[in-house]
C-alpha cells in the first residue's frame, strides 16, 4: 500500500500528480459521497486508485470480465477484484480451420478459466463446409473439449455469431447448440457474444444450453454520429426484445464499456483509462451529465485547436448501470478489465 498527501503549497500541482498514487481505501467510493451527477475532475484524479478490495460482492448476478494481452493491467485487476467475478475470460485464443474434420486452437498461454474464443481466419467457405457437415461440427465440438480438459479450463465464452454478418443464422442456432451441449455434456460451460442483433426466437433456442449472453450493449454511437456509448433506454430494450419475461433473463450478462470514446471533425479514437485521467489533469473540464443516457462527457479543444467531445465511464453512469441490471435480473459483462479505473469495481 502506497500513500501520499499533499502539503498547502503543493495543491496547485495536482494537474501533474494525484494525491494519492495507489492505495487501499478504509471505505467504498458510495461511503466517500464519489457516486455523483456532478463528479469534479479533481476527485476522479485523486481517488481513481483508492479501491475497497476487501468489501464483499453485493451484487447478485453473474459478473464475467474480459481481459486483453495488450493491457496487463487487467490481470492485476482480475487477481485483486477476483472475488467479485464469476468468470474471467482472456481473449487471445483462436479456433482455425485446417481442413476437412481438422481444427486447431492456438493462441494458449495460460490456465484460465473461461477463454474467450474467436473463430479467426475462417472464409466464408470454412464456415459454409462447417455449417452444412454435422461430422465437423462433432469433430469442431470434440476439439473443444480436448483443449479444454488438456489445458485446465472451465470452458469457452464463443465469439463467431457476427462473423457473418448476419447470414445463415439458423445454421448458426444449431452449431452453437451442438458445441454447447457437448461441452456441458462435460462438465464445462458455454457462454456466448451476443449483438443486440439477436432475434428473441434465436435466444430462446440457445438459453437452454448457454450458460451466459454476453451482450454487447455499448458502441451505441459512431465517429459520424458523436455521442453516448450505451443508453440507458437502449440497454433497457435490448434486453426486453431478447426476454420479455423472466425466463432466461438471468443468463443475459449487459456488456459494460470500461473504455470511452473521443470524438472530433477527424473522427473517433477509444479512450482508455490512464488517458482520460491525463486528460482530466491537462485540461480540467467542467464534467457534464446526459441525463437521458445516464453518461458523463466533456468538452474541450486539442492542442491544434480541433474541437472534441469525449464519453468515459463514471462511477455514477456505471452504478445506474448495474441498479438497472439488478431491477431486470440479468448479470454484467466488462469490456475489458484494464481499460477502466480501478474504483469502479467498488460498485459490485
Amino acid at each position: 500500500m502506497v500513500s501520499g498527501t499533499l502539503s498547502k503549497t503543493d495543491t496547485k500541482k495536482l494537474s501533474h500528480k494525484t494525491e494519492v498514487e495507489s492505495s487501499l481505501a478504509e471505505v467504498s467510493v458510495l461511503e466517500r459521497g464519489l457516486v455523483v451527477s456532478d463528479p469534479q475532475w479533481r476527485d476522479i484524479v485523486r481517488e481513481e486508485k483508492r479501491y475497497c478490495s476487501h468489501i464483499k460482492r453485493t451484487f447478485q448476478g453473474q459478473v464475467l470480465g474480459y481481459i486483453t494481452p495488450w493491457n496487463s493491467h487487467g490481470y492485476d485487476v482480475a487477481k485483486i477484484f477476483g472475488s467479485k467475478l464469476t468468470s474471467v475470460s482472456p481473449v487471445w485464443l483462436q479456433v482455425r480451420r485446417r481442413g476437412k474434420d481438422s481444427y486447431d486452437v492456438t493462441g494458449l498461454h495460460d490456465h484460465d478459466p473461461v477463454p474467450r474464443l474467436l473463430f479467426d481466419g475462417w472464409s466464408y467457405q470454412d464456415y459454409m463446409s462447417v455449417l452444412e457437415d454435422e461430422d465437423e461440427i462433432e469433430e469442431l465440438a470434440s476439439e473443444l473439449v480436448d483443449v479444454a480438459k488438456t489445458e485446465g479450463f472451465d470452458g469457452f465464452t464463443l465469439e463467431l455469431w457476427s462473423q457473418l454478418g448476419g447470414n445463415k443464422r439458423r445454421e448458426l442456432v444449431h452449431l452453437i447448440k451442438h458445441v454447447c451441449e457437448t461441452l456441458k455434456d462435460k462438465k464445462l460451460d458455454c457462454f456466448l457474444v451476443i449483438p443486440p442483433a439477436l432475434t428473441r426466437e434465436e435466444f430462446e433456442q440457445l438459453a437452454p444450453v448457454v450458460d451466459g449472453f454476453s451482450l454487447m450493449t455499448y458502441d451505441y454511437s459512431a465517429a459520424e454520429s458523436p455521442g453516448p456509448s450505451s443508453p440507458l433506454p437502449w440497454i433497457k430494450e435490448c434486453v426486453l426484445q431478447l426476454s420479455p419475461s423472466n425466463q432466461w433473463r438471468q443468463k443475459i450478462l449487459l456488456g459494460l464499456n470500461m473504455y470511452g470514446m473521443d470524438f472530433s471533425s477527424q473522427g473517433a479514437d477509444p479512450i482508455l483509462g490512464g488517458r482520460y485521467i491525463d486528460v482530466l489533469r491537462d485540461i480540467r473540464p467542467k464534467l457534464l451529465w446526459d441525463d437521458y443516457a445516464g453518461e458523463h462527457y466533456f468538452n474541450y479543444k486539442r492542442n491544434n485547436g480541433v474541437k472534441c467531445k469525449m464519453y468515459y465511464p463514471t462511477l455514477k453512469s456505471l452504478s445506474m448501470r448495474i441498479s438497472l441490471a439488478t431491477s431486470l435480473g440479468t448479470g454484467v459483462s466488462m469490456w475489458e478489465l484494464g481499460q477502466g479505473l480501478d474504483y469502479f469495481y467498488d460498485l459490485l
